[in-house]
């Protein structure tokens, strides 16, 4: 899988700048985990990066991602790559998680949001941002209300994964490419 087609892909289907840093975000998540993991980083990272190109255009369930894997499956992409990305969706209940990449998509995708959410109000962005002020702002209903604790909660234990643990690791993850993705913050 070519990671710049995939990225193009993204351009072509997504104008909103927000949208496509959140994909460049569960990228490098993906990217990290699967260094952990011992898996394919390439194809880790392009099914973050791929998990939501259809959403500007078809965000209504279940046109997004079904529309997405349509595309995908016309481009070649792989079966697993496409129902990794159709599993981030709770309500297709038809592509439950069964792989570890099924489970990290998911674990990864609505964290990614919070963690950008935390880093746009803080002075230095995704810079020193612990996980213990990221469960602190979990707990305010109004931050980031559009972002569903559950999912947050249910996406660690489907990875067998503690949840401060997680955050921590997706926030070094990102802290890594803080500049390039636009969450430094306001601070010098």
């Amino acid at each position: 899988m070519n990671r710049d087609a995939a990225y193009h892909l993204v351009c072509e289907f997504t104008q909103s700048d927000s949208l496509r840093r959140h994909m460049r975000c569960v990228e490098v998540a993906m990217r990290s985990y699967a260094h952990k993991f011992g898996e394919d980083e390439n194809k880790w990272g392009v099914v973050g990066l791929l998990h939501d190109f259809d959403y500007e255009r078809w965000p209504n369930p279940p046109d997004h991602p079904l529309k997405g894997s349509e595309i995908l499956k016309e481009r070649g992409y792989p079966d697993d790559v496409i129902y990794a990305i159709k599993s981030h969706a709770d309500y297709l209940t038809d592509c439950p998680r069964i792989s570890l990449l099924d489970k990290t998509l998911y674990a990864c995708d609505e964290l990614s949001g919070f963690l950008t959410a935390c880093a746009m109000v803080r002075p230095n962005g995704l810079l020193g941002m612990k996980s213990k002020s990221v469960v602190k702002k979990m707990k305010q209903k109004g931050f980031a209300a559009a972002v569903n604790r559950d999912d947050l909660h249910r996406g660690a234990a489907d990875l067998d994964v503690d949840l401060k643990e997680h955050i921590q690791f997706v926030i070094d993850a990102l802290e890594r490419h803080a500049e390039e993705l636009q969450l430094t913050g306001s601070a010098p």
